[in-house]
C-alpha cells in the first residue's frame, strides 16, 4: 500500500523520515474515517530506478531514478513500514515515498540498497559512456521520425500535383478529339525532367544548338527537392540533446552522495499506531 509522499528538508535523516511517517499515517487515518482506501502499487526496483505502477493497468505513476535516492530505510517497530527519500527532476525539492508492506518492507529496502550499489559499479566501468550512447540513439530515433513524417507530407503533396494535371489534362481535351502526342507537361506548363531520357540534340528555331547542360557535381548527392539525404552514422555533435553532459554530472554528483540504508525506530505517537 502507497501511504503517499511528502516534501522534506533534508536529504537523508532518521528526524526527517520519522516525520514523514507520521504525517502520511495521520492522512491516511483521516482517509480511513472518510471511508477511501489506501490504495496498492506494484513496485519495480532495477540499476536504473524505483518504478511505482499501478497494479492492474500498469501505467508508472512515479519514476524514480536510482542516481536521485538518497535514504532509504524500514521501521524496526514496525515490520510493515518502509520509505526513501528521492530528489525530484523537475522541481529539485526532496520527497519522502512512504509504503506499507505486509512481508517484504525489509526485503525491499536491502533491494534498493543491492541496486544502487550495481549501477554505481555499472557507472564506474563504463565511465558514463552507456548513458551518452541512450542519449545518442534516442536523438537519432527522434531525427528519423521527423524525417519519415516530413517524406509522408512530402509524398502527399506529389500525389495532389499529380491528380490536378490529370484533371487539367481531361478538362483541356475535347471529347472524341485526336490530338497529336506531346511531351505532357505539369500545371506550370513546363516538361518534367526524366533523369533516364537523353539530351535532345533538335536546334532551336534560329539554326543553332541550345548551350550545353552543365554537368551536376557529384559531390554532394540531393533529393528531389534539393535536401541533403539523411545519414545516422554521419550526424554531428549538434544534433544530439545539448544536456548530455549535465545528465552525466547529476548521475555523478549522485552516487557521490551515496545511498543511506538504515532499519530506524519512529517511535510513533498511540494515534498513528492505530491507523
Amino acid at each position: 500500500q502507497f501511504l503517499g509522499s511528502t516534501e522534506v528538508e533534508q536529504p537523508k535523516g532518521t528526524e526527517v523520515v520519522r516525520d514523514a511517517v507520521r504525517k502520511l499515517k495521520f492522512a491516511r487515518h483521516i482517509k480511513k474515517s472518510e471511508g477511501q482506501k489506501t490504495p496498492k502499487v506494484e513496485l519495480q526496483i532495477s540499476i536504473y530506478g524505483v518504478k511505482i505502477l499501478d497494479p492492474k493497468t500498469k501505467e508508472v505513476q512515479h519514476n524514480c531514478q536510482l542516481h536521485r535516492i538518497s535514504f532509504c530505510a524500514d521501521d524496526k517497530t514496525d515490520k510493515r513500514i518502509f520509505t526513501f527519500i528521492c530528489k525530484d527532476s523537475e522541481s529539485n525539492k526532496h520527497l519522502c515515498y512512504v509504503f506499507d508492506s505486509e512481508k517484504c518492507a525489509e526485503e525491499i529496502t536491502l533491494t534498493i540498497g543491492q541496486a544502487f550499489d550495481l549501477a554505481y559499479r555499472k557507472f564506474l566501468e563504463s565511465g558514463g559512456k552507456d548513458v551518452e550512447t541512450r542519449k545518442q540513439i534516442a536523438g537519432l530515433q527522434k531525427r528519423i521520425q521527423e524525417l519519415e513524417t516530413e517524406n509522408a507530407e512530402l509524398k502527399n503533396k506529389v500525389q495532389d500535383l499529380e491528380n490536378q494535371l490529370r484533371i487539367t489534362q481531361v478538362h483541356a481535351s475535347p471529347a472524341g478529339s485526336v490530338t497529336p502526342k506531346s511531351p505532357s507537361t505539369d500545371i506550370f506548363d513546363m516538361v518534367p525532367f526524366s533523369p533516364i531520357s537523353p539530351q535532345s540534340s533538335t536546334p532551336t528555331r534560329n539554326g543553332t544548338q541550345p548551350p550545353p547542360v552543365p554537368s551536376r557535381s557529384t559531390e554532394i548527392k540531393r533529393d528531389l527537392f534539393g535536401a541533403e539525404p539523411f545519414d545516422p552514422f554521419s550526424c554531428g555533435a549538434g544534433d544530439f540533446p545539448p544536456d548530455i553532459q549535465s545528465k552525466l554530472d547529476e548521475m555523478q554528483e549522485g552516487f557521490k552522495m551515496g545511498l543511506t540504508l538504515e532499519g530506524t525506530v519512529f517511535c510513533l505517537d498511540p494515534l498513528d499506531s492505530r491507523c
